[in-house]
């Protein structure tokens, strides 16, 4: 039988108008089947090295574990609806879907850190015990190694396909490590000094991590939602379009832009005199168009409106006085 997520392939590769080609969704439909077998062997890695040892900080990141597998399963049902095409009812795409998923893994990562705060003084209060604690520690390192490569691998594979969905969980992933890592850090400072606070102490600050963490991802979700200017990409827009323009000694203005998830929408407009024939002013804006398509770091799709420079100030001011009267 076929998984799930090989299904999502087929789908993915039906989509011939995604923005992303079949290889680039072969790769991220690998990246996040690759994340979900690996979240699933590390949840089982830990719920072990729980069971034996009874630290409370390895159940919180055995919790930690669960929340990435449901957020990556989440994540990749949004990666398949990101590349469906526009249709009727989203003219836009699909793409913002996206912005929903990085929120949606932002909430579980802070949800995560609060449980693992409230489990460690629960523990702390009502008492610790531990046992085995060697091979829990064990268990765990080897855990983290593979998370951490895990997480790097993700990340590197967003910003290479600029997938919010692949570099949120990629965040996720190093979240789920640090995690362990405070864990480990505990257990040997428990064998090697027997105090057993350090446990629980351990958990809280890596738990304060977690939020800063999960927080900025939902930080960055919010920012997409409201259509929030990426300065660094507005100043590459305007360097672009003050040379694109130069050539043909016309000029722009009414800059907008904003980041739909996996793509750029771009719209402005370009004042041409008014001897330019409507053909030459179409095809130098076609020009200036693609220009910026090349020169960005990622998809985008351009809208231009062209006007005259003559009367353009009176014209614009006349409708202005128009719309107050209304």
């Amino acid at each position: 039988m076929k998984s799930k997520l090989d299904s999502l392939v087929e789908t993915l590769k039906e989509n011939t108008s995604s923005s992303y080609t079949n290889a680039q969704m072969g790769q991220m439909r690998r990246a996040m089947k690759f994340s979900l077998s690996v979240g699933f062997l590390m949840l089982v890695m830990k719920i072990y090295a729980y069971v034996i040892t009874g630290s409370t900080a390895i159940l919180s990141d055995a919790a930690e574990s669960i929340v990435h597998i449901l957020a990556v399963s989440f994540a990749a049902f949004s990666l398949r609806l990101s590349l469906k095409p526009a249709d009727r009812s989203h003219m836009y795409g699909h793409d913002r879907i996206s912005f929903f998923s990085a929120g949606f893994e932002g909430a579980m990562i802070v949800i995560a850190a609060l449980y693992i705060i409230y489990e460690a003084i629960e523990k702390w209060i009502s008492g610790l015990a531990l046992q085995n604690i060697d091979t829990g520690t064990i268990f765990i390192a080897l855990a983290t190694a593979i998370n951490g490569g895990l997480g790097w691998y993700l990340i590197r594979q967003g910003k290479k396909h600029h997938s919010i969905l692949l570099e949120a969980n990629g965040k996720h992933v190093l979240t789920d490590s640090w995690t362990s890592l405070g864990v480990i850090i505990g257990l040997i400072l428990t064998m090697l000094t027997g105090w057993l606070p350090f446990d629980p102490i351990l958990a809280i600050i890596v738990a304060g991590n977690i939020l800063w963490t999960g927080g900025k991802l939902m930080r960055r979700s919010v920012g997409g939602l409201m259509d929030e200017t990426d300065p660094i990409i507005d100043a590459r827009l305007r360097t672009i379009l003050k040379k694109e323009t130069d050539k043909y000694q016309i000029h722009f203005h009414g800059l907008r832009h904003r980041n739909a998830g996996n793509k750029l929408l771009i719209e402005f407009h370009l004042l041409f005199h008014q001897s330019t024939p409507i053909a030459q002013a179409h095809e130098q804006a076609t020009k200036i168009e693609q220009a910026i398509c090349q020169q960005l770091p990622m998809q985008a799709e351009v809208i231009t409106h062209l006007e005259p420079i003559e009367g353009h100030d009176e014209v614009h001011e006349k409708l202005l006085s128009n719309k107050r009267e209304l």
